[in-house]
């Protein structure tokens, strides 16, 4: 097999989409799972284990994955919540509008 040269460029990519996603506040965890994986491929890219840089990578790919899903779902129920009270906030103003 090749080296994972892309699964390793796959595996940044996904790390540094769910970074610019603000996975670093919503969804810390994940994102560090991310990170320390991809930090494992790396050394074991470095000292010439293929098979386990392979499956480092593709294992850090997923997790960033899941920490920029995370963090988007925290972002979009956020962003809901404040759409919901500015409703319920009309709402208030204009029962008290009414005669």
């Amino acid at each position: 097999m090749p080296p994972p040269t892309s699964e390793l460029a796959a595996a940044r990519q996904a790390v540094t989409r769910a970074e610019g996603a603000d996975a670093d506040q919503y969804a810390p965890q994940d994102l560090g799972v991310a990170r320390n994986g991809l930090s494992q491929a790396q050394a074991a890219m470095s000292s010439g284990d293929e098979d386990a840089a392979r499956k480092f990578a593709l294992a850090a790919a997923a997790d960033a994955d899941l920490a920029w899903a995370r963090s988007r779902e925290a972002l979009a129920t956020s962003e809901l919540n404040h759409r919901r009270s500015e409703v319920a906030d009309l709402r208030q103003r204009l029962q008290g509008e009414q005669p």
